[in-house]
């Protein structure tokens, strides 16, 4: 069979009727080559010897032949107009569903009783809608429902069975007739269909009929009593470049009798994306009569898979443009803060410093030391740590430490070079905030001469205890960058041989949830414990000694970048350079 039909191109609306036609055409072909074959249509008529030779129906038969539940009701109305039902017999479906759902019930045992009142056997039946649909039936002598009906039965010492159906009742003779099927099944197909947005229908090809399912008009945005479309009409609905497809599927259906699907963008205001699942529907050994066939809205699917796809693919490039950023700010921190060199050992001092970074952050943090040998034969030594992550923070942290290098030339002293540092945050803008230790070493009087602008207090570690240096009278100055103008105050302390100064970052001590004394406690019982036996001599035993301490404090609850820088006082040179300490 050619599976090209029609000469319309498949994305006209046109091409699929066409496509029908030509299957109309065959069914046809296919009726009358049957018929031909069985000698014309047949008339339906009985031949009068069966029709006289039927054999009578009992009426008690007939009831039980019946597939669904019933109970046989006999109408009493009394001389005020109202109504009473007694209970007259039940047919075998009713018995086969009593012993289901309440085999206990002894009421269901005698198919024919005799009269009793129907709501004494059922009291709660009374409060549900089966009177009324039973008085509506009697009344208008049309069959009513269905409806759902909820009532419950409770045999004595047994359980409690709620009886949940969907319920019809008719006028049999002078009887009503109460039938029933279980569990609401049309109430939970529409329920399904609407909660999951989705309809089904057949198309019939000989005649054009359509059968439709609940909903149908909801799922294709239709009126609530618009026809159900037909093909054509579906495919009028289409987006035009999805006719091409709808009619690929229907060629697979109608000509190749398989099943097949895609998906469309219906033409609707506003616009839905359904899936359309369709399989043949044919006699064994004849052509395809109909297509039945499954619609499901999948608008609200498709759109956050797509918000979805936009969302990863944004979050795709901000990871990439983290990474780069990343990527520079680790390079511009490499470039400003290289490897340390312990190049203060001509003055009496051992220096080392320690880098923890933070494991969880996005970027580099801003932390930053500095000690180098000024020419005036004084060693200047800093730590600090600039406002939040990446790249913004590397490059305040890289301004403060070039700035700082080249002030410190001046000679000035450090509450200055503090004030002069402030100056330089502030004109960075009003998010480019530091903290730092600024300080000064003079090593003919072992004098370290130093300045907080908003950090952590250093530690002195001295005979095996450690202890915090002490603030100025008037308290730690601001963070860099908050106030333009802001003074500050320096604090002496003199070093013995053997002491160590610790300078650190807060990512060294603070934790989330954690008391920041409690913090600061831990760290000087961290630095005592870890002297006992002594500290090894050499810039390597004072870094492997700073080392332990950053390892000891960050453990697995690290939450910022960390910086330790370690200052060791080791003898008082017989011949110090420079001038008096400012």
């Amino acid at each position: 069979m050619d599976d090209k039909v029609g000469s319309q191109a498949p994305g006209d609306a046109r091409a699929v009727e066409e496509l029908i036609a030509e299957q109309r055409r065959r069914i046809h072909e296919y009726v009358g080559l049957r018929e031909q074959q069985a000698s014309g249509p047949g008339t339906g008529e009985v031949p009068e010897q069966d029709a006289a030779g039927m054999p009578p129906c009992e009426a008690k038969e007939l009831f039980d032949a019946m597939p669904v539940p019933g109970l046989l009701i006999e109408p009493v109305l009394a001389a005020d107009g109202t109504l009473d039902f007694l209970y007259a017999g039940q047919n075998a479906a009713c018995r086969r569903y009593a012993a289901a759902v309440a085999p206990e019930w002894e009421s269901w045992s005698q198919p024919w009783p005799g009269r009793a009142r129907l709501f004494d056997l059922f009291p709660s039946m009374e409060n549900s809608r089966v009177p009324r649909l039973l008085a509506d039936a009697y009344r208008t002598g049309r069959p009513q429902g269905p409806v759902s009906g909820e009532w419950f039965v409770h045999a004595p010492n047994g359980p409690v069975v709620r009886i949940s159906n969907e319920v019809r009742a008719a006028r049999c003779g002078g009887h009503l007739l109460l039938t029933w099927e279980r569990g609401h099944r049309e109430t939970l197909t529409r329920a399904a269909q609407r909660m999951a947005q989705v309809c089904w229908a057949e198309w019939n090809l000989g005649d054009s009929a359509v059968l439709g399912s609940y909903g149908m008009q909801q799922v294709l945005g239709l009126g609530p009593v618009a026809p159900v479309p037909g093909l054509p009409d579906l495919a009028a609905m289409t987006d035009p470049g999805d006719r091409g497809t709808l009619y690929e599927v229907l060629t697979d259906v109608i000509v190749r009798g398989r099943s097949a699907e895609c998906e469309l963008t219906l033409t609707r205001v506003p616009a839905r994306i359904v899936r359309f699942s369709a399989e043949p529907v044919r006699l064994q050994g004849g052509p395809v009569w109909g297509v039945r066939g499954v619609i499901m809205d999948i608008t609200r699917g498709r759109r956050s898979r797509e918000r979805a796809q936009h969302a990863e693919q944004e979050a795709h490039s901000e990871r990439e443009r983290t990474r780069g950023l990343t990527d520079v700010a680790v390079t511009l921190r490499d470039a400003v803060v290289p490897r340390f060199a312990n190049e203060l050992a001509p003055l009496g001092l051992d220096t080392a410093a320690v880098y923890c970074p933070d494991p969880e952050a996005a970027g580099v943090g801003g932390d930053w030391f500095k000690a180098r040998v000024l020419p005036s034969g004084r060693a200047l030594l800093a730590i600090g740590d600039a406002r939040g992550h990446g790249l913004e923070a590397v490059t305040l942290m890289a301004k403060l430490r070039y700035a700082l290098a080249g002030l410190a030339y001046t000679d000035e002293p450090v509450e200055k070079l503090t004030a002069w540092l402030n100056h330089v945050a502030c004109d960075d803008g009003p998010e480019s905030t530091a903290t730092a230790i600024v300080a000064r070493f003079h090593p003919a009087t072992s004098l370290l001469r130093w300045v907080c602008a908003g950090h952590p207090r250093p530690v002195l570690v001295r005979g095996g205890s450690a202890r915090l240096l002490s603030y100025p009278p008037d308290g730690p100055g601001l963070p860099l960058g908050v106030v333009p103008g802001a003074t500050y105050t320096a604090t002496e302390t003199t070093l013995s041989p053997g002491d160590v100064v610790l300078m650190y970052t807060d990512g060294l001590v603070e934790r989330r949830g954690s008391d920041l004394d409690t913090d600061m406690a831990r760290l000087l019982r961290v630095a005592e414990r870890l002297t006992r036996g002594g500290i090894t001599p050499g810039h390597d035993g004072l870094e492997r000694y700073g080392q332990a301490v950053a390892q000891d404090m960050a453990g697995a609850h690290q939450t910022d970048d960390a910086t330790l820088l370690l200052v060791r006082r080791l003898r008082v040179p017989t011949s110090p350079p420079g001038g008096p300490e400012h």
